[in-house]
């Protein structure tokens, strides 16, 4: 039996604030970044995703709608406790199906230039010119979602 779950998580629940947590702590705290007040209420038409092992949340990623047909992915994080375990991969693969439920052909996201590689060995492909976002170097990247 796995002992990794991972499900769908309600916005503003219980759940939603461990993930806000989890987030803090593994993206945005290290770069001396906060969340908004305005930016998690934006998160309300979001799906959350989050995997447990033995019902302690320890990854998370969010997908936002940017249209009928692409959606992108954002906000993954891994506790560092249990990195290397196969958990972000699990996450985007269970992302890619749910998105794909719903009618999405195409995800996009904004990758740190550490997790490219990542990115990539799932068949994300960069797109355009390397930029900065929050204050580090991203590469946009896409995959059609077939």
């Amino acid at each position: 039996m796995d002992p990794f779950t991972i499900r769908l998580i309600d916005h503003n629940s219980d759940d939603y604030r461990y993930e806000v947590e989890l987030r803090h702590l593994i993206l945005r705290g290290p770069l001396g970044l906060s969340f908004s007040t305005e930016e998690l209420a934006g998160e309300s038409n979001s799906h959350h995703i989050g995997c447990y092992f033995e019902g302690e949340l320890v990854g998370c990623l969010v997908l936002r709608p940017v249209n009928a047909t692409q959606v992108q992915m954002r906000q993954v994080a891994v506790n560092d406790l249990v990195q290397g375990k196969g958990i972000g991969k699990m996450m985007v693969k269970y992302s890619e199906a749910l998105a794909k439920s719903l009618g999405f052909v195409e995800m996009v996201l904004h990758a740190r230039e550490t997790a490219v590689p990542f990115y990539e060995a799932m068949a994300y492909t960069k797109i355009g010119d390397r930029f900065t976002e929050v204050s580090i170097p991203h590469w946009s990247m896409v995959k059609v979602l077939v």
